[in-house]
């Protein structure tokens, strides 16, 4: 219980000195340099704060969605070797088609069309 006591305090401790040592260094008053969108050397063409697409999002979505099945699919193989594989068939027949059928639905109302 001691030693519990002497970790919690010695960790406030070291969390407050870092925190008071960033208050206390950080520069305060940045210069037009780092109030620039870019940070390479170049002078920006345009402005950098226009939102995306929401497309981008929508494609990284499905991405992350196919990329997920991949990952649940891919102990298929070694469940096939099993002596009742129909089960974990089953199941993969239909988590495919229902990313079939969402991947249906959204090619039809238009969401997969980059232009407006």
């Amino acid at each position: 219980m001691n030693m519990v006591v002497f970790m919690f305090t010695l960790s406030l401790a070291l969390s407050l000195t870092l925190t008071l040592l960033n208050f206390w260094l950080a520069q305060t008053s940045p210069d037009s340099e780092k109030l620039s969108p870019y940070e390479c050397g170049f002078d920006p063409l345009g402005s950098a704060r226009l939102p995306f697409s929401i497309r981008f999002f929508l494609v990284a979505i499905l991405f992350l969605l196919f990329d997920l099945e991949i990952a649940l699919l891919l102990p298929l193989p070694w469940a096939t070797q099993l002596q009742h594989p129909t089960m974990t068939l089953t199941w993969t027949a239909t988590l495919i088609l229902l990313l079939t059928l969402g991947l249906i639905y959204e090619w039809t109302q238009g969401g997969l069309e980059w232009a407006e």
